[in-house]
């Protein structure tokens, strides 16, 4: 990997983003003509592809994908994990309805979610400013409220178990009215949102599409906030990802419950744990990236953290509490080591391009002067800002090189399932899909941000996502 970085041209060539003969100011104004030929609301666009994207996308998505949660479920409860059955037993079967202990325990959780954000201290953090100039600001206490609520949780299991002979594992007995639960409250809560940014926004990063169907399904407003409360911040970190490993927790106890220990169950339950706490840890950065700067608070993203995240990432515990696998001692070590590693790589390189751009360009990496370019872009304002494009360490072997551990994190926390079933790897086929086709929406934001100074990077670093093949 060192061999290859040796082959990019020193960085005070591309110190100012400039190369192939264009100036600085060449490459700003390539930008700018950028932002206006790729504008997704040009009159270019045809009558035809406007529907389907504002319209006919979004009313197939939110139609299905209520569905597609409720389906992964049926397979793992009712079919035994085989998406081949399905058909069959679903038309002879039906979901329950949720019982009051069933929302009683989504809203205590809420509640308690809502307080140990509000209350637990942390530091001022800020995001990226916005086209309109605005920089959100965060209390960045996720690390203490994660922790706080995986204590909580195993304290509460304790008492329960102890004193009243109650386990937590009812939520997996009682696991599709959680999600019958959830897909009601979520679609209601998207349409709060809607109103609010229609009547009420939090700031001018927001409007209208002039599409009714397109504004709930992608939403209003880019950072909403209610009564002090970052909407996004909870919806993706504060419930979704913080209920995954709660989910994981439930359903590993209820292995333990049945079977005793597992090895299978604790490799996958050890690795997404592992993955959790890191991103909480990380928390700070996640604020950087494409979820909170381009996605609105709709039902796109609202939908899939209350609803698709808790219902398909913890997917594969679900299966293994009914298919305990003994994967014996080396093996267990093996597929361990291998999701530890990929968690460090992905850390590591999320941590590199913090560091170069928190010291302007004046560390190390990999032992070496790092090869950057100082991108200039413009705000819907006028004003012109600078970002550092880092291409070296991970980040010169693809453009888009971080989403690789994760997509084979998921694999290794799969893979203890074995492949007699498809259902256990839906997650990581979900995932792959779904960076491969971030990793295009990245290209396009930032080809139409950047302009030639993207294009330079590009050369630079001439692979999108896998090295030397894509």
């Amino acid at each position: 990997m060192t061999a290859r970085l040796a082959a990019f041209p020193a960085m005070d060539r591309h110190k100012n983003g400039c190369s192939n003969g264009a100036t600085p100011d060449e490459c700003l104004s390539s930008a700018r003509q950028s932002q206006r030929d790729e504008n997704p609301h040009s009159s270019k666009m045809t009558v035809l592809r406007r529907f389907a994207h504002s319209t006919l996308s979004p009313v197939l998505l939110m139609l299905s994908t209520p569905n597609w949660v409720m389906l992964v479920w049926f397979t793992a409860f009712r079919c035994d994990g085989s998406y081949a059955c399905v058909g069959q037993l679903f038309r002879e079967s039906q979901v329950n309805a949720p019982t009051p202990l069933i929302v009683f325990t989504l809203a205590g959780y809420v509640v308690f979610a809502l307080t140990v954000m509000r209350i637990l201290p942390g530091k001022t953090v800020y995001g990226p400013v916005t086209p309109k100039g605005h920089v959100p600001v965060y209390k960045d206490n996720g690390f203490a409220c994660f922790v706080t609520t995986m204590v909580t949780f195993w304290l509460l299991t304790f008492v329960l178990k102890t004193f009243f002979a109650v386990s937590p594992t009812y939520i997996f007995d009682k696991f599709d009215e959680v999600l019958v639960t959830l897909n009601i409250f979520s679609p209601i809560f998207c349409v709060f949102l809607y109103l609010k940014g229609r009547l009420a926004p939090s700031c001018t990063d927001g409007g209208s599409s002039g599409n009714i169907i397109f504004d709930y399904f992608w939403g209003m407003e880019l950072y909403p906030r209610v009564l002090g409360f970052d909407v996004k911040v909870f919806t993706n970190c504060r419930f979704g990802m913080t209920v995954w490993p709660l989910l994981v927790c439930v359903f590993a106890l209820k292995s333990y419950e049945l079977y005793g220990f597992v090895d299978s169950m604790f490799v996958t339950t050890t690795l997404q744990l592992v993955y959790c706490t890191k991103f909480f840890w990380w928390e700070a950065g996640y604020m950087n990236t494409i979820d909170i700067m381009m996605d609105r608070a709709g039902y796109y993203i609202c939908w899939g953290c209350l609803v698709f995240v808790p219902g398909v990432y913890a997917s594969v515990s679900l299966y293994m509490v009914n298919h305990p696998v003994h994967l014996g001692l080396p093996l267990t070590t093996f597929l361990l080591a291998l999701g530890v590693l990929s968690i460090y790589i992905n850390y590591d390189a999320d941590k590199q391009k913090l560091q170069v751009r928190s010291s302007d360009g004046r560390c190390l990496v990999w032992g070496r002067k790092p090869s950057i370019i100082r991108a200039k872009y413009v705000l819907d304002s006028g004003e012109t800002r600078e970002s550092i494009l880092l291409a070296s360490g991970w980040w010169g072997l693809s453009r888009h090189f971080h989403y690789i551990p994760e997509i084979l994190l998921a694999f290794f926390w799969s893979v203890p399932a074995l492949f007699h079933d498809v259902m256990p790897y839906t997650y990581v086929i979900y995932l792959t899909t779904l960076l491969i086709h971030r990793s295009f929406r990245d290209e396009t934001k930032c080809s139409r941000k950047y302009g030639c100074f993207w294009k330079q990077y590009r050369d630079l670093v001439p692979h999108k996502l896998f090295p030397f093949i894509f």
